[in-house]
């Protein structure tokens, strides 16, 4: 009996979630999985597999003249495609890792297809957030601040917008991606300032932007959470997400001398910077 072509097996579609944190992308996840046909959830692990197993094709290791790069493209495919293998009933799968934004080039050689949501937020309330998290929690220690117990709302927030930091290096990687190559039908920035003040209006752009029907979602009823991955890091809640979508009514913790220092840092609402006709939404 001859093997089925091809065209006969079935097709799946990645797209990839990444940008600022306290931005939105576990919020956008939540929603897109009530859609039956996606499968979206909290960052995953496999954009960081994918680093090490890049270093350990390369001439880091003494038999990488044996590794072609077509062998390369293959295994890097492959650990995306089967790591979500047991989510058969998804037609299309969003990735979510803030690690996505430095690596277009990659992206677009494993998937051409792929479209990448960068989530963005007004810089200073996004370290406005991170601090809310931190006081949250006035006897324990995050890792993310390396478990340092000296720290001070300045020390936290210059270790935050760090380029190795957690804010730094992802407003890095978007703006990597928003001025590269690749930006034009492959990027999309959604602001958590529309996704939250109108996530209809948010979606629908979404969709048009991946090339799929519109579903309607209950922005009413959303959930997720993942406290066991928050406590692992000393911050409870950075990953829950209430169940009606809205904007949040607050003032600033921060100091006004952090908070102002990066008020003028969202380079996507200056349009003479969108060079590629990057959607912004």
């Amino acid at each position: 009996m001859s093997a089925a072509p091809d065209s006969a097996k079935p097709t799946r579609t990645f797209h990839f979630i990444s940008g600022l944190p306290r931005s939105g992308s576990t919020l956008l996840a939540a929603i897109l999985r009530q859609n039956p046909r996606f499968h979206a959830g909290m960052t995953s692990p496999i954009a960081d597999i994918m680093g090490v197993v890049v270093a350990e094709m390369s001439s880091k290791n003494d038999f990488s003249h044996a590794i072609s790069d077509e062998a390369r493209v293959s295994v890097m495919r492959g650990l995306v495609e089967n790591f979500y293998a047991a989510q058969s009933g998804a037609e299309v799968v969003f990735d979510t890792s803030r690690l996505w934004c430095s690596r277009m080039q990659m992206l677009d050689t494993l998937f051409p297809r792929a479209k990448v949501i960068a989530c963005v937020r007004q810089l200073p309330w996004v370290l406005d957030s991170m601090e809310r998290l931190v006081r949250q929690q006035p006897v324990t220690v995050s890792k993310v601040f390396r478990f340092d117990t000296n720290t001070t709302v300045y020390s936290r927030a210059q270790a935050l917008a760090d380029p190795r930091g957690m804010v730094g290096f992802s407003f890095q990687a978007i703006k990597d991606a928003f001025y590269g190559q690749y930006a034009s039908g492959h990027l999309m920035l959604l602001t958590y300032e529309t996704l939250t003040k109108d996530p209809e209006v948010a979606l629908r752009k979404l969709y048009d932007f991946i090339g799929e029907p519109w579903f309607e979602h209950d922005f009413d009823s959303v959930e997720y959470g993942a406290s066991e991955f928050d406590s692992r890091v000393g911050m409870p809640g950075l990953h829950t997400v209430r169940s009606k979508v809205e904007a949040p009514e607050r003032k600033p913790i921060l100091p006004l001398e952090i908070f102002n220092r990066f008020v003028s840092e969202s380079f996507w609402l200056d349009s003479k910077n969108n060079v590629s006709g990057v959607p912004v939404v």
